[in-house]
């Protein structure tokens, strides 16, 4: 019975191929826009290191007191990142098995080659332990030691856009580049890697950066050699001193820092050990946070609330598009009355009716399905296109989204015909026979 109702709704379809076809636009057009929206939604709310979120972790700790709050509850909540004198007093206590400390700036990059002019490049300022904490790829070379940590190395890390551009590509470490008027010895260069968001200093840029990263430094060189930060910084007092010397010296905060817990053990002994470290260096109650990294970009709001708008917009659009195919598909079904009244005049029951008419619509829902892929393809590859550099993994279309758009397709082809199905299933034989 099933290819004989699939007989008959593509027999159906080529007798008015252009109403075919704009049924399948219909479809098509709201499931790629629909579909678009989601998947933007969803690569900038995803997990950005699956295989290691559980195990990061970022301490937050309150060295204002309780005279730097509110009244509020949120207003209770420590700032967002830590000030130079606190970052130093956890990273020399060392309690988790990596950590780091980041800050962002936008040094000068000064090229070797004769002839080439300076430029700016966005980079963090982090520890070595970085690397391994976060499985950054290397293409060429790897991240710095402990050692040149302690010993405030003039080592730099570039990206492969970096090496390209200063290097011509090719291996490039050993090599030496200008930064900010001092020379810095190449000891890596990166691979495929500028994660959006960048998750690990998420306050700096509001978690997507338009400028890919380019260095990295390690942060004690970075202060040594007092390279300004660019990300946000805020204060409860003003600073003693004046210039970056002074802003050291401060409460103000500015750094983001991060770490790696491979237990939940492990991240209960180390929010106790904030507890103490609090408790030990301020006069007040200690008021610490210890959130995960997930959990860490749903509080900073990586992903604003306007941005998931989008989801909802999507939807939206794709309900337009369902009532302009369900005002096309009742015409269609209620032109065919005639027919109708016949097939119910000879003994079709109106299950037999429901069963043609919803594989028909499933005909079109497949076709508009196909066609959704293919514009929803075209949108990504569009999107790829229009965004920064190193944006390109939040415009991909995987093979989950292509099931996902047939499903959603025929779903919503379905439930567009089910009302032009049941006035159909409705019609009177009797009626019908008489007035033909």
């Amino acid at each position: 019975m099933f290819a004989y109702y699939l007989d008959l709704a593509l027999r159906s379809l080529k007798r008015s191929p252009g109403l075919t076809a704009l049924m399948v636009l219909s479809i098509g057009v709201g499931v790629a826009l629909a579909m678009s929206s989601w998947t933007l939604v969803h690569l900038m709310s995803r997990d950005p290191i699956p295989e290691k979120s559980a195990r990061i972790y970022f301490p937050t700790i309150d060295m204002w007191g309780p005279t730097a709050h509110g009244k509020s509850a949120a207003a209770n909540e420590p700032p967002v990142l830590l000030d130079y004198g606190t970052v130093e007093a956890l990273l020399g206590d060392h309690r988790a098995r990596h950590q780091s400390a980041a800050y962002w700036f936008t040094p000068t990059v000064v090229p070797s080659a004769r002839g080439e002019h300076p430029f700016t490049s966005s980079g963090f300022a982090v520890d070595g332990e970085f690397f391994p904490m976060l499985d950054v790829p290397f293409k060429y070379g790897s991240g710095w030691s402990d050692a040149d940590d302690a010993a405030r190395a003039q080592v730099v890390v570039i990206s492969q856009q970096l090496n390209d551009k200063v290097f011509g590509g090719g291996d490039s470490v050993g090599k030496t580049l200008g930064i900010d008027g001092r020379e810095y010895r190449v000891v890596g260069v990166l691979g495929d890697w500028n994660p959006q968001p960048t998750y690990y200093d998420v306050p700096a840029n509001g978690g997507f950066m338009l400028q890919p990263t380019g260095l990295l430094l390690p942060f004690d060189t970075a202060i040594a050699a007092r390279i300004p930060h660019q990300g946000e910084t805020d204060c409860f007092k003003s600073p003693d001193g004046s210039g970056f010397s002074g802003l050291l010296h401060s409460s103000c905060v500015w750094i983001s820092y991060l770490v790696q817990l491979d237990t939940p053990v492990a991240a209960r002994q180390y929010s106790d050990y904030l507890e103490g470290f609090a408790r030990q260096r301020f006069s007040w109650p200690p008021n610490v946070r210890l959130r995960g990294l997930m959990a860490w970009l749903d509080f900073l709001q990586a992903v604003p609330p306007g941005i998931r708008i989008l989801s909802l917009v999507g939807i939206g659009l794709l309900v337009v598009c369902l009532v302009d195919t369900i005002g096309l598909m009742l015409a269609k079904f209620l032109r065919r009355a005639p027919e109708i009244g016949v097939r119910r005049a000879l003994g079709a029951s109106r299950r037999d009716i429901y069963g043609q008419f919803l594989i028909e619509g499933a005909v079109i829902g497949l076709a508009g399905g196909v066609m959704g892929i293919v514009l929803t393809w075209l949108a990504m590859v569009w999107l790829q296109l229009k965004f920064p550099r190193g944006w390109e993994s939040l415009a991909q279309v995987d093979t989950g989204l292509l099931g996902l758009t047939l499903t959603v397709a025929m779903a919503a082809t379905l439930l567009a015909a089910l009302y032009p199905t049941w006035r159909a299933a409705h019609v009177q034989p009797a009626w019908q026979i008489k007035s033909n």
